[in-house]
């Protein structure tokens, strides 16, 4: 472990600004890294595909993580520090920096997947993570990212999810045209709380492939998304509500449309 003293350090310039800088790459200046944070997430992550950069923390978080001969510069810091550092007070005290993965092929994705979550216009970054989360939780064999879907490796993302952003298979495919052909071998269903959908209750889960699809909260799907969809199917609500978050949403029916044991 390598002390560092001085917030302006170089060696720490992948954890500074994390308030004020954007890290994703689809903004100008974005760099694009993967940002952890606290033990169980930066433990993930180095258990994970993408490839560690550095680990920045106090000393007895970064001696938590039991890290022997890592390969990639630990370095520590006083709380102080790493509040002035990344811009915020990190209650988690520790954190590491990756490079991304390359996203795998959709279609070689989708070869041995029988439960597939695909997410349409959800650009919440919290929502993201807690989708991920949930589909880890919940046995998603891999996720899409439909149109207009947002970066679920930004650090929010990351933090919500508790790092499992980091093991669910995902790729990115922007237009329903190419989601209708990869997605021809499932049953897809869009969670959608209105007429004329039916009582999720209905669906046998006992069907080989499943794909969920769900919209941002709002709007919902759009009509391609409804279009390309065998069925869609509703969550139940009580008198004056009419939807769930998304998140928790798409858990109930994950969780109903799990292959039988």
């Amino acid at each position: 472990m390598e002390a560092v003293t001085d917030p302006a350090d170089p060696r720490i310039a992948d954890f500074r600004d994390l308030t004020h800088v954007d890290r994703r790459p689809d903004r100008p200046g974005g760099r694009g890294l993967v940002i952890a944070e606290g033990v169980p997430v930066v433990r993930r992550l180095l258990a994970s595909p993408y490839p560690p950069r550095a680990v920045l923390g106090v000393p007895a978080r970064v001696r938590a993580l039991d890290l022997a001969d890592p390969g990639f510069p630990v370095y520590t810091a006083s709380a102080d520090v790493m509040a002035e550092t990344v811009g915020f007070h990190l209650n988690r005290g520790v954190l590491a920096s990756a490079d991304r993965a390359p996203e795998p092929d959709p279609a070689a994705l989708l070869e041995r997947a029988g439960r597939v979550l695909v997410l349409e216009g959800v650009n919440d970054h919290e929502n993201l993570g807690a989708l991920f989360r949930n589909a880890a939780g919940l046995g998603v064999d891999a996720v899409l990212l439909g149109p207009r879907c947002a970066d679920p490796l930004y650090r929010r993302s990351v933090r919500v999810s508790m790092g499992h952003v980091l093991r669910v298979p995902f790729a990115t495919v922007p237009s329903w045209d190419r989601l209708a052909a990869l997605l021809a071998a499932f049953t897809v269903l869009a969670l959608a709380p209105h007429p004329p959908s039916v009582d999720l209750a209905t669906v046998d889960p006992a069907a080989e492939r499943l794909a969920l699809v769900v919209g941002a909260e709002g709007p919902g799907l759009t009509g391609e998304a409804l279009a390309a969809a065998d069925a869609r199917v509703r969550i139940p609500m009580a008198g004056g509500v009419d939807s769930l978050n998304v998140a928790t949403a798409a858990a109930i029916a994950i969780h109903h449309l799990r292959p039988p044991a």
